[in-house]
């Protein structure tokens, strides 16, 4: 059956708003978002629960552009179903603090749930997001009171595909049974450089369904009544993840640049947007023209406000039947940590931060209730587990995920959990080295600032005698120059509860914690100059002197190098000064009085100590300091010799201290 004239009308307004927004930008990707309008027309006005007026309500459907190069196809659709985005905005595609960037970005345009763009991330988010909505539904819907029940549609595209973690999160979703998850896969045949002929060639829909997926097919983008057919089926599926394989043709009704590559990133030109806007039977000389009839038909808000105000007075109901959940509900929407005291580690017990680690998350996991994440197979020496919260599966929503050896997907569904809303604080573990498996999605939860834990054990060439593959020399520079991410490196294990207290606190972006393998003293804080201030970032730990010659300053494991070279040149008449910095970022945010207090700008003979490269520190020990660094790959040993060969004993400090304050002298 045809379309109706209004849905043929409301898709090529879609059409021809994207055409001009990149066309006016002079930048953009118009072919995409022609091929999907009729997707994307038919999730905003039928099938999906939303709400234009209230784009954040809690049991909203949710949308991912994982293409989000094609991002004017949402902002187009935003703009017709009623959302907060503006003509002038489409206008204003790609400009300058505008609402419409080049990719869709998390808390910049109201109706965007996460920030996409770095291929296969939306994928990933989404299924982040099913894990998220059933671990909420089993933990606050009852019979007869179902208060979270709602579904994650995406579009993905073959870019997103080829991505390696769109396989990682696919295999996750179907392991794990998300059948929330309805995905549309764009099967246009073209990438940049040509057709997928010359890069992509395995089936698809065999390779979904191996992933245990519930697979169809859809001939047509532009056939609505096939569409919705498989839209009805997938919703019927609620045991496994879904997708709809749609053909498309890039560029549609273009007709000079229909089923071609250069139709999908840059502007038609004027010529062939007005040819293509004859071809729908438009007015070529009319731009940003939107029918009357069309907004009138496209309008989502008073439908929203409907669905939304049925589900108010499901909470409502729920909440007088169960008030006691409805206090962890909204203390899981709103992010709240409940009470909690830390473990408290006596003076000299030798404890890897990695086990301390284990002790603390022990000690806070009932005030975090909705706390969900895991390991990359590796709960066993990472030991970041909630023991008691059981395995998240097919059958059972508990708070423990077993990633598997997936760490890209790790990273992108933990961000998508957090995006999601009433799981606080999801996280994320592995080796330190293997953040560089998941980097992109570091990155991400940094740019979008959502308040996720990496909790990354196997922090240095300590942890010995797996070598150099292994031993994370370059990591912690590569991961201080990512923005907004915190990353903290704790001495020891009263240090480590503090850091999970500081990755507990922050509302407005991830925490990385680095954690050891091997043991380390706790440290007896009785006669030191303070008690751990590990949330200011660095502090002084120790001092021989209130006006030192020297100050030496150290990250984790090495701080009780320091403050055992600190104590012999101390002895040896040498005024000292032990700085413990777990955390430069949170130290960069203090005041210029307190750092300058920490490290007086007056006192060059700084001395840094930590098993990385030195990149970075000359910002804290100055022209004049010096750095104990790694500068080149460890080696496999005992974690003990390889500490020892490269320098990090009491004898080289000493002798480099001493041989730094003969040149300052």
């Amino acid at each position: 059956m045809p379309n109706s004239e209004i849905e043929q009308l409301s898709i090529d307004t879609i059409r021809t708003l994207s055409m001009d927004a990149v066309q006016k930008a002079n930048a953009g990707h118009p072919g995409t978002a022609m091929a999907l309008a009729p997707i994307a027309y038919l999730l905003y006005t039928e099938v999906m629960r939303h709400n234009p007026a209230s784009p954040h309500w809690p049991d909203r459907d949710r949308f991912i552009l994982s293409a989000g190069h094609a991002a004017v196809l949402q902002y187009s659709t935003l703009h017709l179903t009623g959302y907060n985005l503006s003509l002038e905005e489409l206008k204003r595609f790609r400009q300058w603090q505008s609402a419409t960037p080049g990719h869709p970005e998390f808390r910049h345009t109201e109706g965007v749930e996460v920030t996409t763009g770095p291929l296969g991330q939306g994928y990933a988010n989404g299924v982040g997001m099913g894990f998220a909505e059933r671990f909420l539904a089993d933990t606050f819907n009852r019979p007869h009171h179902k208060l979270v029940d709602h579904r994650v549609y995406a579009i993905c595209s073959d870019g997103d595909l080829m991505e390696g973690v769109s396989y990682e999160a696919g295999s996750l979703a179907g392991t794990n049974g998300l059948g929330k998850l309805i995905y549309f896969y764009d099967d246009n045949h073209i990438t940049i450089d040509g057709t997928t002929s010359i890069s992509f060639t395995e089936d698809r829909a065999k390779r979904f369904d191996a992933l245990g997926w519930h697979v169809q097919s859809v001939a047509d983008a532009n056939d609505l009544g096939a569409l919705r057919e498989a839209v009805a089926s997938a919703q019927a599926e609620t045991v496994r993840p879904s997708v709809i394989i749609v053909r498309s043709h890039i560029g549609f009704g273009a007709p000079n640049a229909v089923d071609t590559a250069k139709a999908h990133g840059a502007p038609l030109g004027e010529a062939e947007v007005a040819a293509t806007k004859k071809a729908l039977g438009w007015d070529p000389d009319k731009h940003f023209y939107v029918p009357d009839e069309v907004y009138a038909h496209m309008n989502r808000v008073d439908r929203g406000n409907e669905l939304e105000t049925e589900w108010q007075q499901r909470l409502a109901n729920w909440s007088l039947a169960f008030p006691d959940a409805r206090e962890k509900w909204d203390a899981a929407w709103e992010g709240k940590i409940g009470p909690w005291t830390p473990p408290e580690f006596k003076p000299g017990e030798e404890i890897a931060t990695r086990m301390a680690g284990k002790q603390v998350m022990q000690a806070f996991k009932d005030a975090v209730p909705t706390m969900i994440g895991g390991a990359a197979d590796l709960v066993e020496s990472t030991y970041t587990e909630f023991e008691g919260g059981g395995y998240f599966s097919d059958k059972w929503s508990g708070r423990n995920i077993p990633f598997g050896i997936r760490e890209h997907a790790m990273g992108s569904i933990v961000n998508g959990i957090s995006a999601h809303g009433g799981c606080v604080k999801p996280y994320g573990s592995t080796f330190l080295i293997f953040s560089d498996y998941m980097r992109p999605a570091v990155r991400l939860s940094a740019l979008m600032g959502l308040p996720v834990v990496w909790a990354w054990t196997h922090d240095s060439v300590g942890l010995g005698e797996d070598g150099p593959t292994h031993q994370p020399v370059e990591t912690y520079a590569a991961l201080r120059a990512i923005p907004n991410l915190w990353f903290v490196r704790p001495a020891d294990a009263n240090e480590t509860a503090a850091a999970w207290k500081v990755a507990l606190e922050r509302k407005d972006g991830p925490v990385a914690l680095s954690l050891s393998r091997q043991k380390v003293p706790t440290l007896d804080r009785s006669d030191l100059a303070s008690a751990s201030l590990l949330e200011r970032g660095a502090y002084t730990l120790w001092e021989s002197s209130s006006s030192p010659d020297l100050i030496l300053i150290a990250t984790g494991t090495e701080v009780a190098l320091a403050l055992e070279a600190g104590r012999k040149l101390a002895g040896d008449g040498t005024a000292v000064r032990v700085v413990s910095m777990p955390c430069w970022e949170l130290f960069d945010a203090q005041s210029h009085e307190y750092r300058d207090e920490v490290l007086p700008p007056e006192i060059g003979a700084r001395l840094s100590i930590e098993p990385g490269v030195e990149l970075g520190w000359k910002r804290w020990v100055g022209d004049r300091g010096d750095s104990i660094s790694i500068e080149h790959f460890g080696a496999s040993a005992p974690g003990n010799t390889v500490l020892e060969q490269f320098g990090f004993n009491l004898d080289n400090v000493v002798a480099r201290a001493a041989a730094l304050l003969e040149r300052v002298a």
